[in-house]
């Protein structure tokens, strides 16, 4: 007389089966905001080479002989040039306040605070926003796109790196005309940029085993919240992945019932 397993158990392994084809499935589903991931992945690699072999240290360097006092001010000042940019940029979104906000917080800061090395403006309650031409075609429907490793520049979306030109015309520093000035100050924000971003590269090594996908999901989800200005559809920052850990669970659901 054959012993037949009781249905609990045949049910059991069924479920178990199951769990393990949706598990190995989804090592293979391919995020939806980045089909070019391949590509991505090279170029973020690259971009983390140039930035190990020539910006970090020169970071470091900066960031260990620069009083402090000296480094608020040169980013008060690089925040004071971007400021003409992300005025005309809220103006072009409709967003007349907080466009003329922007003009003003550049006139009071660079005669009262000094070319713009002091923040007198943010003492003024007169907010520092951040806009740039994607986020205008954002704000008027146009869509993101795949997401995008940019070499030298990192992460955009398709839309943005479209639009890098223009959002770099549009910059006070990079329009200097005198050359040596030009690219000394676009040295010295570069630096100063990484300098700050200093205290982040052991949190991503110890904090994560895929370095690449926290920072593209932290950027798109980053992204999508500053061109809704706070405020993204909620299906925008669903990455699918609410939405795919439903259907299997429905599915492993409906497979147990059987």
């Amino acid at each position: 007389m054959k012993n037949n397993p009781s249905p609990t158990i045949a049910r059991a392994l069924t479920l178990a089966l199951a769990c393990a084809a949706l598990a190995s499935c989804a090592t293979r589903v391919a995020n939806p905001d980045d089909p070019l991931e391949s590509y991505n992945r090279a170029m973020f690699t690259f971009n983390e080479k140039v930035d190990e072999a020539a910006i970090q240290p020169v970071a470091k360097a900066y960031d260990k002989v620069t009083p402090l006092p000296v480094r608020t001010g040169v980013g008060n000042f690089f925040g004071n040039v971007g400021d003409v940019w992300i005025g005309s940029n809220n103006l072009l979104q409709g967003k007349f306040v907080d466009g003329l906000s922007d003009l003003l917080r550049f006139a009071i800061n660079s005669t009262v605070g000094i070319l713009g090395f002091f923040d007198v403006a943010s003492e003024l309650a007169l907010p520092k926003h951040d806009e740039d031409f994607g986020q205008t075609l954002g704000r008027w429907g146009v869509g993101e796109g795949a997401y995008f490793v940019v070499p030298f520049f990192g992460p955009r979306t398709v839309r943005d790196a479209a639009v890098l030109p223009i959002d770099l015309y549009g910059d006070d520093v990079w329009g200097i005309k005198d050359v040596p000035t030009r690219n000394s100050l676009t040295a010295l924000r570069l630096v100063h940029a990484r300098a700050n971003l200093l205290g982040i590269d052991k949190t991503l090594e110890e904090g994560t085993l895929d370095k690449y996908a926290y920072a593209r999901d932290f950027y798109l989800q980053q992204r999508r919240y500053r061109v809704f200005d706070g405020n993204p559809p909620l299906e925008e920052i669903d990455f699918n992945g609410a939405r795919r850990q439903q259907d299997d669970a429905d599915l492993l659901a409906e497979t147990g019932a059987q």
